[in-house]
């Protein structure tokens, strides 16, 4: 049988009740502890204080009366302050740093009944993180009518009989074993991610691994997060999703503050960011806070942050790494303590080479960084999310649109088809769903408007989409000409980068065992200076 060894506090006010005989008919925690047959402590590592020396010796005295097994081993520690978390954690973790444990010989508790609050919170910390690599034991008084009120001297086989012992109770860390635990931990993890998605079902396996991982990041870390992707693929509605989570969970009580960089130009994007002060310059007649203040104890949503000036990004990296910025026109800080969540549809790498955006500024807002796919990826989500466009128009307007099985039978053909690129994204089927809505005679939307509605989709695409002549360089060789309008059509005609890549790359790619078709096709057209982003930017 493996050995018990127990570490706890002498208990300077619990095991110090009675005088003499006396203190025997008193419940002392340290001492029931040892007193229990049915899990006999051979070790005990006792805590103490310089100060309880005295009673140090009457409790290692005592236990050796009740049990002889039991070996005392007196631990003097040094904390000045027991109600100051730090010294507390860091004095006992460092006794976990120092003590050989053998696990395979002995079982190792830690008595939780003794030491003020902070110890007890600390102690469950370094268990639960398997510092200590034990469970937690807490003793309970027995009820009053189970101590004897007599007034007789003890001899010491009384003291045996009549010692209070109270109830000793295990607590196992192990939540693996609590199913139900489990369980609802497990519904809100499900209620989180919903939240995120807005209760849309999504059948992409991707995008649920991501909105998986967002939720685990956005509950635990008060980082920035980088979210890319195209236009209308969801970044401002998923920063406000984060929010909401974040802010349910009480993780964050200050205000959701958003903004496109892509609007702000000159001193205006100073002003608007980071305030200015009254005459910073001309036409500043009052102060103003700015949004960065806005958003203290809040988040901040800076969608196209590429389009940020690089005086901006100086300041927004100060603000965000030393939590103060510098209103224009003053020479006096305003802290402001903020979450930023980022947006961007540019390769800010790309832009970090053309000295377009700072290098420091991406290392700052990179740490946990997604890219959201767009509907041109997530084909199997359609369907769910024209179900979710109708029952917001219902919710908005107070009426219910409904296609009959014909008409949603050909939208959907059309929408799912490979060639559909869905430019505009979660956006654009929005516009198209919402258009059909409104025209619906009776909210009942037909086949025949559902083919007037492919054809205004595909014209607005083809008026839209670059030709090859408008995106080739100037001046290039007939013999790269041929090769470059062969890419820049499957990258037209290509839901992302990595689905060009794989096309293009498709016989190479298959003799290697690893390979990154998108950063090979990225770097070829960084060669004639294009980019994805480029291509597709009108579109």
């Amino acid at each position: 049988m493996k050995k018990n060894v127990v570490f706890g506090f002498l208990g300077n006010v619990l095991d110090r009740r009675g005088k003499g005989k006396r203190r025997w008919r008193h419940w002392r925690p340290t001492i029931a502890l040892c007193h229990h047959a049915d899990k006999p402590i051979t070790r005990l590592e006792l805590l103490y204080y310089q100060n309880d020396y005295h009673l140090l010796c009457e409790i290692i005295k005592d236990i050796k009366l009740l049990s002889p097994q039991t070996e005392v081993r007196p631990i003097v520690i040094d904390i000045a302050d027991p109600w100051d978390f730090e010294q507390v954690y860091t004095c006992l973790f460092d006794i976990a740093e120092k003590y050989t444990f053998e696990p395979d010989k002995e079982e190792y508790y830690v008595h939780i009944t003794t030491g003020t609050h902070v110890a007890q919170i600390c102690w469950f910390l370094l268990t639960e993180s398997r510092y200590f690599p034990a469970k937690l034991l807490q003793m309970s008084p027995p009820q009053p009518k189970d101590i004897s009120a007599s007034n007789n001297e003890l001899n010491d086989d009384d003291i045996l009989v009549m010692t209070p012992r109270g109830t000793m109770n295990q607590i196992d860390l192990n939540l693996h074993r609590y199913d139900k635990i489990l369980t609802r931990f497990q519904h809100y993890a499900n209620q989180a991610t919903d939240l995120l998605k807005s209760g849309i079902a999504t059948r992409n396996q991707q995008f649920n691994q991501l909105i998986a991982e967002i939720e685990q990041v956005a509950s635990r870390s008060h980082a920035p997060i980088l979210l890319s992707g195209p236009t209308g693929a969801g970044k401002s509605f998923l920063a406000k999703q984060i929010y909401l989570l974040k802010h349910n969970n009480h993780q964050i009580q200050g205000q959701f503050v958003e903004i496109n960089c892509a609007t702000l130009r000159g001193d205006g994007a100073m002003s608007t960011l980071f305030g200015h002060v009254k005459g910073a310059f001309t036409g500043a007649n009052i102060t103003r806070t700015g949004l960065l203040k806005s958003a203290d104890g809040g988040l901040l949503f800076l969608d196209e942050i590429g389009e940020l000036g690089l005086d901006e990004q100086a300041m927004l990296l100060k603000a965000i790494e030393e939590k103060q910025f510098y209103p224009y026109g003053s020479d006096k800080p305003i802290q402001s303590n903020f979450q930023l969540i980022a947006g961007t549809n540019k390769d800010l790498k790309q832009a970090i080479a053309q000295g377009e955006f700072r290098e420091d500024l991406f290392a700052r807002i990179n740490l946990w960084s997604y890219q959201l796919p767009g509907l041109a990826e997530r084909k199997e989500d359609i369907e769910p999310n024209i179900d979710f466009e109708l029952a917001r128009y219902a919710k908005e307007y107070g009426i219910m649109p409904r296609f009959n099985q014909q008409s949603r039978n050909a939208y959907l053909k059309f929408a799912t088809s490979p060639q559909v690129k869905w430019q505009g994204n979660f956006r654009e089927l929005n516009s198209s769903i919402t258009r059909m809505a409104t025209l619906a005679p009776q909210a009942n939307i037909t086949l025949q408007q559902v083919e007037q509605e492919i054809g205004r989709l595909q014209q607005n695409w083809q008026q839209t989409t670059k030709s090859y002549n408008d995106l080739m360089p100037t001046e290039i060789d007939e013999f790269d000409r041929c090769q470059l309008e062969k890419v820049l059509e499957i990258c037209q005609n290509s839901a992302s980068l990595s689905e060009a890549g794989r096309a293009l790359f498709a016989v190479s790619r298959s003799k290697k065992q690893r390979s990154n078709d998108a950063d090979r096709l990225k770097k070829y057209l960084a060669k004639f200076g294009l980019s994805w982003e480029i291509i597709h930017s009108n579109n």
